[in-house]
């Protein structure tokens, strides 16, 4: 904050604004718009790399594996997002603070205490003497391995649909030239399909973008959070009193969020149109024509 914005009351018109745009909630506030880029930048490969394995695993010709990649599609594509959004970073918090009480608390110490999940001060995560960060940052770990869990289902069905969409006729050839199974994998099977696979998972990263706010529901400070911290009315007991200004703050994400998916649009329409040149898709028929 200013120095010119110690005594707000001082302050009116534009000074009065600058120095509400700069307290000390707002820079947290501005610094949650990081907090979803970061949630988006490591969520999308970890989902990807999930969807991946789901994928390889569906077309195993090892049959338990094939059931356990169809089951992990199937189960959680079949369940309401937001059960899984409250049910993993519960489940792995619990999980976690178990293996640590094992350790750090009285062996003889029941966990379980009627429907309460109890451990030692020392086995909890985080301690309560760690700096509010790095409740935050742990908070985020499992937001995104829960968001991961979740889109990586159905990375894993995008994929496993462009596998299958990869012409045969090019796989039988390149077994005939004497390919191993693992060598048309990497050679052919995975470099063809990522121009069938691309819509699908454009249209996930748009869906991953509009499941951010659930990061609110998690307990993370985000956009949300301070939207309606921020925004709602404020009586003369704080620094900067004002009416009911959410409109203004959801406003101002709706821009955000506007502006994420524009942008993305645009970046996908280059990957897409990178990916089709000399493809044997409908784009890359397409982009032939329009050379010829």
């Amino acid at each position: 904050m200013l120095s010119t914005c110690a005594d707000p009351k001082t302050l009116e018109g534009l000074a009065w604004l600058m120095c509400y745009l700069t307290s000390g909630k707002h820079l947290l506030f501005y610094l949650s718009f990081g907090t979803v880029i970061l949630l988006l930048a490591v969520t999308a490969p970890v989902a990807l790399l999930f969807g991946f394995g789901g994928a390889l695993a569906s077309r195993s010709r090892i049959t338990p594996l094939r059931w356990i990649g169809r089951i992990y599609t199937s189960m959680v594509r079949g369940v309401p997002d937001i059960i899984f959004f409250l049910f993993v970073p519960i489940a792995l918090d619990q999980g976690f603070e178990y293996l640590r009480a094992k350790v750090y608390c009285d062996p003889g110490a029941p966990i379980r205490q009627g429907n309460d999940f109890v451990v030692c001060a020392a086995a909890k995560l985080p301690l309560s003497t760690a700096d509010q960060w790095v409740h935050q940052a742990y908070g985020l770990f499992l937001a995104v391995i829960a968001f991961a869990i979740v889109f990586g289902a159905f990375a894993s069905n995008v994929l496993y649909g462009a596998m299958n969409a990869v012409p045969k006729a090019q796989l039988e050839t390149a077994e005939a030239y004497g390919m191993s199974p693992r060598q048309v994998s990497r050679r052919i099977l995975i470099p063809q399909m990522w121009t069938y696979a691309l819509p699908g998972l454009a249209n996930l990263w748009m869906i991953l973008i509009k499941a951010t706010p659930l990061l609110f529901v998690l307990g993370v400070e985000d956009i949300v959070y301070w939207a309606r911290e921020l925004g709602g009315a404020k009586t003369a007991a704080y620094a900067f009193p004002h009416p009911d200004w959410r409109i203004y703050y959801f406003l101002g994400i709706l821009v955000f969020y506007l502006l994420m998916t524009w942008g993305s649009e645009r970046i996908f329409d280059r990957i897409r149109f990178r990916l089709s040149a000399g493809q044997a898709t409908m784009a890359g028929e397409a982009m032939r024509k329009t050379a010829i």
